[in-house]
């Protein structure tokens, strides 16, 4: 018992030793909202760096992400771009279904084949075929359904949708609408 008692005096200078070198938290009544805080100026930094570089979700632009978009309908395919220049559906993953999502605007991104070297083009009369130079057939607009499926729409011809049938080809553009679930793709890893 006298050794605990004749340690707690050395502990305690510890931690005042300690404490004294560390900041002590500022306690305000008032609270302060987040936007006055970043308005601040640069003395004040976040802890996460993402937070202080964008202010809307900025930081998505330019991120490329690699991922295989999977359409449950059918049995269920995995988007894929053939070296051809084809676009259809497969069931089984392979290397031409690996597809690199890159923003290009907030919002709107481009599908490149990893393996094909082709980027997913819209023509004007709907139909997906694989480009090899990029335009603003290649532009899609990612929109978020409730399901937690994505659809894309072409971002140079609006109204015009991915989509894949039963059998596993591209439906034209112009013949789907987001509510039927083959535009509902699903990015996986």
């Amino acid at each position: 018992m006298s050794s605990s008692r004749s340690r707690l005096p050395l502990l305690l200078h510890g931690i005042l030793l300690c404490s004294s070198f560390a900041p002590l938290p500022v306690i305000s009544s008032r609270r302060q909202s987040l936007r006055s805080v970043r308005s601040a100026g640069p003395l004040v930094r976040s802890w996460d760096k993402r937070e202080d570089m964008a202010g809307d979700g900025e930081y998505l632009l330019g991120i490329k992400r690699l991922r295989r978009l999977y359409c449950n309908v059918g049995i269920g395919f995995h988007i894929q771009v053939l070296p051809n220049g084809k676009v259809t559906g497969v069931h089984n993953e392979n290397r031409y279904s690996l597809l690199e999502l890159s923003p290009v605007e907030r919002g709107v991104l481009t599908l490149f084949g990893v393996r094909s070297g082709l980027f997913i083009a819209m023509s004007d009369k709907g139909k997906l075929y694989g480009s090899g130079n990029f335009n603003d057939e290649c532009k899609f607009k990612e929109n978020l359904l409730a399901n937690n499926y994505n659809a894309y729409e072409s971002a140079a011809y609006p109204g015009m949708y991915i989509g894949l049938s039963k059998t596993g080809k591209t439906k034209r553009g112009n013949r789907v609408t987001p509510t039927m679930t083959m535009t509902h793709f699903l990015p996986r890893i």
